[in-house]
């Protein structure tokens, strides 16, 4: 499996295909976590020895730990399953674009820095529906994106469990979809969005089948004799908001419920029998309601994994289909298994430019200050309050910097196309390193121009006067973390 998953990643490429569609990798993973601190290691989760990486992964956690006290730290601080994650993913050029946490659900999405000025139009939300929507136990989180122009929505629930609640958990679905808006005239609910991926623990069951039938279809490897009885795939036969969904086959063994640290099933008292209830699922928006009654009409009918959906065949084509879909046995820390979803997402760029183009003037170093000349390659609502911040290559978050000036308090030169603002050498780290340029608008909440890497020269000074790190400013503990 590793191999074919190896493979999946492998043949992803941004390259532009005859001129016109650009290939992108997204790789999903939907994980309940049980309360669980993470494992020391994840790389088989996101499958990091393939030799080519995907261009942003979205990782949906459920029951992260979340006592009282911890509720109020991770607020402020990142918890220890981003910084797991952080750790992991910054070293390979791939930054914490967001995340939006209400109690145990968690959802983070990460890119390949070079994508990171054409993410844009970033917001996130969160629905409960635990207790009657007073705790957010259970519920959805999602966060919401302008990907090269294109509109993507990601979605991680944690919907109601046991046998007998299938139809609540559609309900719960129906209302997260209802009541989660965003601040924008032309995708303001869910499925407005061009692309909407919907994953998580959505805790369906298989119905009817004994315990025994169910377990000898799993030794046996006969899934596709569970999936008429699988609640999710019958639900979704009757069920209007589900129907545009997507899914493909569920040829992994079911995911819930495991002992502790075993790849054995439930042996407790309770003996649950084992269910698909982590899912990943999608939705491609249709043109118009024309193509949307075709797509019903064509319901079931072909392998979505092998049928890429292809809409909007305007201008700006998309294209989305799954590359994989499986579990990761390997991983037992939780009484369910991780499930992951490779996609192949096609697209016809509707920008190519970032909007501002930054760099960093002439040589730096602590023993004196340095300039910074950007230009405004677009129009577009820049402010006082944006900043440029300086990061050392590999940076977790647009939070990571090293230090940061404003571009109009800073500023100390300017024409009709570039600007030049100062950073203070004391501001600049004494032991140099490789960095980065990044700026930051504050009217859009994010990076909208990224510089070339560029050389921190060590300080003369600091050489010559003979200072050790543990006399240098805490900005050089930054660089070297």
């Amino acid at each position: 499996m590793e191999d074919d998953l190896s493979q999946a990643l492998n043949s992803f490429s941004v390259e532009e295909k005859d001129g016109k569609m650009d290939t992108f990798g997204l790789y999903v993973v939907t994980w309940n976590v049980a309360t669980a601190e993470p494992p020391e290691d994840v790389n088989s989760l996101l499958q990091l020895n393939s030799l080519k990486k995907p261009d942003l992964f979205v990782i949906g956690l459920q029951e992260v730990k979340a006592a009282p006290l911890k509720i109020v730290t991770d607020l402020a601080f990142e918890d220890s399953w981003s910084h797991l994650f952080m750790n992991t993913l910054a070293p390979l050029g791939f930054i914490k674009v967001s995340s939006i946490r209400m109690q145990g659900l968690l959802l983070l999405l990460f890119s390949k820095l070079e994508h990171v000025p054409f993410i844009r139009d970033i917001q996130v939300t969160y629905t409960r529906t635990g207790l009657y929507g007073y705790w957010g136990n259970k519920g959805g989180v999602s966060i919401r994106l302008s990907f090269y122009g294109h509109m993507l929505c990601f979605l991680n629930c944690h919907l109601t469990a046991h046998m007998n609640y299938a139809s609540q958990r559609v309900d719960e679905f129906q209302y997260i979809l209802d009541a989660q808006t965003f601040d924008t005239k032309n995708t303001p609910r869910i499925l407005d969005h061009k692309v909407v991926f919907w994953f998580g623990d959505l805790n369906f069951r298989i119905e009817d089948h004994g315990m025994l039938f169910v377990r000898e279809c799993i030794t046996s490897q006969r899934y596709n004799l569970l999936w008429p009885k699988d609640q999710l795939t019958m639900m979704k036969q009757k069920e209007a908001s589900l129907q545009k969904f997507q899914e493909g086959p569920l040829d992994f063994q079911p995911t819930y419920k495991f002992d502790l640290h075993s790849d054995n099933y439930d042996t407790s008292g309770k003996k649950r029998k084992p269910a698909w209830c982590d899912r990943i699922l999608w939705r491609v928006k249709p043109k118009s309601s024309l193509s949307e009654d075709a797509d019903e009409d064509d319901q079931n009918q072909e392998d979505p994994k092998k049928q890429p959906e292809e809409h909007h065949k305007d201008e700006f084509p998309l294209k989305l289909s799954q590359e994989f879909y499986t579990s990761k046995m390997e991983y037992s820390i939780s009484d369910h298994k991780p499930v992951i979803g490779i996609f192949r997402l096609e697209l016809r760029k509707i920008y190519k430019t970032p909007l501002v183009q930054v760099c960093a003037e002439g040589e730096w170093s602590a023993d004196f200050d340095a300039l910074i000349t950007y230009s405004l390659l677009q129009s577009y609502p820049s402010s006082a309050w944006d900043w440029i911040g300086l990061y050392k290559v590999g940076f977790k978050s647009a939070s990571d910097y090293i230090t940061y000036t404003w571009v109009k308090d800073d500023q100390v030169s300017f024409t009709d196309e570039l600007f030049q603002v100062y950073v203070n050498k004391d501001e600049i780290p004494v032991l140099g390193g490789e960095c980065v340029l990044c700026y930051y608008s504050s009217s859009l909440q994010c990076i909208v121009g990224i510089s070339q890497p560029f050389k921190v020269q060590e300080s003369r000074a600091a050489i010559e006067e003979g200072l050790v790190p543990e006399n240098i400013n805490k900005l050089d503990e930054t660089v070297a973390s």
